[in-house]
């Protein structure tokens, strides 16, 4: 039964893909990811620096990178963080690679952009736990900061906006290209498989590219979470409902990229979903009202394991010594 099937399966691609001609960028719902231009490297390599950086966090134990790892696909395979004093996030952290793509960041969009998104983890009780002017002062006391900081912008001093200015620099930087689905986009015949193609002929004919569409595969729509059928989970979050204030808007939520999504598990924003397989499941019953067998679900996972682009080569950063004035990590501090 199986053979049969992928017989089935080889007929159906062979017979989609045969008028295209070798070697030919393809035109498809779905873009192939670029690689990051970058601008500016001292701002970049700044971002970088504060990004590792536990320092901006009351405790002087959390930094970005705890939740949004970059050797773990740009987040931290939980499905809800750990904060401040061992708290447990009310969300699944999304990643941070080809963040830069998304609409808005946050699962309900309340930041309009990475710079924006960089302050809200820094101020917030139940993440970093600080707040703007303590995390300022903190980075003011470090002489190795206050010169780059000057170096950077041109001037004494530093401000929050400067802060976050970097982060968004940096992260700007962490895109994945070079995927074997971006490779078969721009014509290579033979970067994939054909139980591959056949996951994305699914994938593309069943729907799924309504939401997950475009270079980053997702991140560009806000999209009811249970449209055929209604999602049940303990999760709090109301998605853009607790932006907007309305109740259309109620569990809403940003639609997350598919890129590299087979490093970024647990899934949805209640991180309830522990595999593909799963997600697959969930996905195809409550969104598009299918039910996929074993055999389809295979080939959607399979297709999904495509997006997996080159990784961020990224050298851990030296951080600038503290001066003697600068407050001491207190991590058990009750």
């Amino acid at each position: 039964m199986r053979k049969k099937h992928a017989m089935l399966a080889a007929g159906v691609v062979i017979a989609l893909w045969a008028g295209q001609a070798s070697g030919a960028p393809r035109q498809e719902p779905i873009q192939p990811i670029e690689a990051a231009v970058v601008k500016d490297p001292a701002k970049v390599e700044l971002g970088k620096k504060l990004f590792f950086d536990p320092r901006l966090s009351r405790s002087g134990a959390i930094s970005c990178n705890s939740c949004h790892n970059l050797g773990m696909g740009g987040s931290d395979n939980l499905k809800a963080s750990i904060g401040h004093k061992w708290q447990q996030g009310s969300i699944n952290s999304p990643t941070v690679l080809n963040s830069s793509l998304n609409i808005a960041q946050f699962w309900d969009g309340r930041a309009k952009d990475l710079r924006e998104q960089a302050g809200g983890p820094i101020a917030n009780p139940m993440e970093m736990a600080s707040t703007h002017e303590l995390a300022v002062q903190v980075l003011n006391s470090i002489p190795g900061y206050r010169a780059e900081f000057k170096q950077v912008f041109g001037k004494d001093g530093i401000t929050i906006d400067e802060v976050t200015g970097a982060l968004a620099a940096f992260e700007e930087t962490l895109v994945t290209p070079n995927s074997r689905f971006d490779q078969w986009l721009k014509g290579d015949d033979k970067a994939l498989t054909v139980q591959e193609l056949a996951g994305y002929t699914l994938f593309k004919n069943s729907g799924c590219v309504a939401c997950h569409n475009g270079v980053a595969v997702g991140g560009n729509s806000f999209q009811k979470m249970g449209l055929v059928a209604p999602y049940q989970t303990d999760n709090k979050a109301e998605g853009r409902a607790a932006v907007t204030g309305k109740d259309a808007d109620r569990f809403n939520f940003k639609v997350p990229t598919l890129r590299n999504v087979a490093l970024t598990y647990p899934y949805f924003h209640d991180g309830e979903a522990a595999t593909l397989t799963q997600a697959v499941d969930v996905m195809g019953r409550l969104q598009l009202g299918r039910t996929f067998t074993p055999d389809e679900n295979a080939q959607i996972v399979a297709f999904l394991k495509t997006l997996t682009g080159d990784q961020p080569a990224i050298q851990y950063p030296l951080l600038p010594p503290s001066a003697d004035d600068t407050p001491r990590p207190a991590p058990f501090v009750k």
